[in-house]
C-alpha cells in the first residue's frame, strides 16, 4: 500500500471498494500508474473520457480557458455557455437547456422540472421508474433506483413508484391521470448491461403522448455518442420530453445538462431553479471542445464500428464457454454476463494490466474509451478470455 492509499484509508469516507492501483498519467486508452505499469482501460472513469485520456484538444482548451476565466456565476452571460448549450440544443431536437455539474443534479433537476410541470398541469400524482435503473445517490434519486442504494435511508420521498423493465403490460396497470412522468434508462449501466426493447420504448411513448405523461430519458451514461449515436434514444426513433446527461460530455471535466421541450421548460420562471457552479465558461469551453472533436473525429460512427467488432470478437471467442451466458449492449456499451461472479474475473483482468468492471454482480461493463485502437480490442478481448 503507497502512501496516497494509506492517507485515503485514514481520511476518506470508506464508501469505494478502490483497487490497489493509484493511477498517474494517461493517453488515449491506457493509463499508468505511480510505478509506470501500463494498462488498457475498458472503464473510462465509468463512461466518461470518451475521448480518451489527455486528448489534445481538451488539453488545449483546459490550458487556454484556465487563462482567461474560469467562473463568473449565472449572473451574468458568456460566449462560452451561450455556444455550448446551443449545440446541446441541436444535437438533442430539445429547445431548452439548463447546466449543472454532474449526472445526479441533472437528475434531480428533471424530477424537480416534472413536479412543477405536473402541478401546471393539475397533476399530482407519482413519477414511475423501472426496476433495476439507477439514477444517482441522493434522496430522491436512490428512490428511483434498485433497492439495494435506498437501504438504510429511509424515510424516502413519496411521489415515485416503479413498474418492471421491458414489461409494458405491467406499467399499464399503475398508469391513471395524476401520473406526472416515466423517466427510465434506455440501457441500465449499473445494473449490468440491460437494453430496453424497442417496441417497449415505442409503446411508452405514445402512451405517454395520450395520457399527457412525461417522458424523462438518463442519459447520463448512454449519451455522448457511446452507443454508437449521439444520443442512445435515437436508436429507438422517439423525441423525449425531457433527457438528463453528463459523464463524457466535457471530456472529464465535470458538467451535467437538462434538456427539454420549450413547453415543458417554460413552467419554470426566475429563481425556480439554479446552481452556482453549472455552466461555468471553464466547464463549457471544454464542453465545446468535446463537442467539436467527437465531430470532427467521426467519433460516433467510430463507436459503432468498434462496439460491433468488440462485440463479435467476444461471442467468436466464448463461443461454447458455459461461463459466459449472452453478450449485448450498443456501440462501445458492452455487458458481458456470466454464470459466475463478476468481480472476481475483474480481478483476473487487473492483474494481467487491464481496467474493467463488474455490474449487476455477474456482467462485466465494457466501456473503454471510444479511441480505443484495434489492436488494444484484441488485447483486452484476450485478458478476458483467459480471466475467464
Amino acid at each position: 500500500m503507497d502512501h496516497a492509499q494509506q492517507i485515503e484509508k485514514q481520511h476518506h469516507f470508506q464508501v469505494y471498494n478502490r483497487f490497489p492501483v493509484t493511477i498517474e498519467r494517461g493517453s488515449g486508452a491506457k493509463v499508468w500508474d505511480t510505478n509506470n505499469v501500463e494498462y488498457i482501460d475498458l472503464l473510462a472513469g465509468i463512461a466518461v473520457n470518451n475521448l480518451g485520456h489527455s486528448h489534445p484538444a481538451i488539453v488545449e482548451a483546459i490550458k487556454n480557458q484556465a487563462e482567461k476565466l474560469l467562473h463568473v456565476s449565472n449572473f451574468y452571460y458568456t460566449e462560452a455557455q451561450s455556444e455550448f448549450i446551443e449545440r446541446l440544443s441541436y444535437l438533442s431536437g430539445l429547445e431548452r437547456v439548463f447546466l449543472c455539474n454532474s449526472g445526479l443534479e441533472a437528475m434531480e433537476g428533471t424530477l424537480k422540472l416534472a413536479r412543477k410541470w405536473g402541478h401546471v398541469h393539475g397533476k399530482t400524482g407519482n413519477v414511475i421508474s423501472l426496476t433495476n435503473g439507477f439514477h444517482g445517490r441522493s434522496l430522491a434519486s436512490i428512490t428511483l433506483s434498485k433497492p439495494n442504494y435506498q437501504e438504510g435511508f429511509a424515510p424516502l420521498p413519496s411521489g415515485f413508484i416503479q413498474s418492471p423493465f421491458n414489461d409494458y403490460e405491467t406499467l399499464l396497470e399503475v398508469i391513471d391521470d395524476q401520473i406526472i412522468a416515466i423517466a427510465f434508462e434506455l440501457i441500465q449501466g449499473n445494473s449490468g448491461v440491460n437494453v430496453a426493447d424497442k417496441d417497449f420504448v415505442k409503446k411508452v411513448r405514445a402512451l405517454c403522448d395520450e395520457k399527457n405523461i412525461l417522458m424523462i430519458i438518463d442519459e447520463v451514461q448512454t449519451g455522448v455518442a457511446r452507443t454508437g449515436k449521439f444520443w442512445c434514444y435515437e436508436h429507438y426513433g422517439i423525441k423525449p420530453d425531457i433527457v438528463a446527461a453528463a459523464k463524457a460530455l466535457a471530456g472529464g471535466i465535470p458538467i451535467g445538462a437538462i434538456m427539454a421541450k420549450e413547453e415543458v421548460a417554460s413552467v419554470l420562471g426566475h429563481g425556480n431553479h439554479g446552481t452556482t457552479f453549472g455552466g461555468n465558461p471553464f466547464a463549457c469551453v471544454v464542453g465545446n471542445a468535446c463537442l467539436k472533436t467527437i465531430q470532427k473525429e467521426n467519433l460516433t460512427e467510430q463507436a459503432a464500428e468498434k462496439g460491433d467488432y468488440m462485440m463479435k470478437l467476444i461471442k467468436d471467442k466464448t463461443a461454447g464457454n458455459d461461463k459466459v451466458l449472452d453478450v449485448r449492449g450498443m456501440g462501445l456499451m458492452i455487458g458481458v454476463e456470466l454464470s459466475i461472479p463478476g468481480r472476481p474475473v475483474v480481478e483476473r483482468m487487473f492483474e494481467q494490466r487491464v481496467l474493467s468492471n463488474a455490474a449487476g454482480g455477474n456482467v462485466l461493463r465494457i466501456v473503454p474509451p471510444i479511441v480505443i485502437s484495434q489492436i488494444e480490442i484484441q488485447q483486452a478481448v484476450d485478458v478476458l478470455i483467459t480471466s475467464l
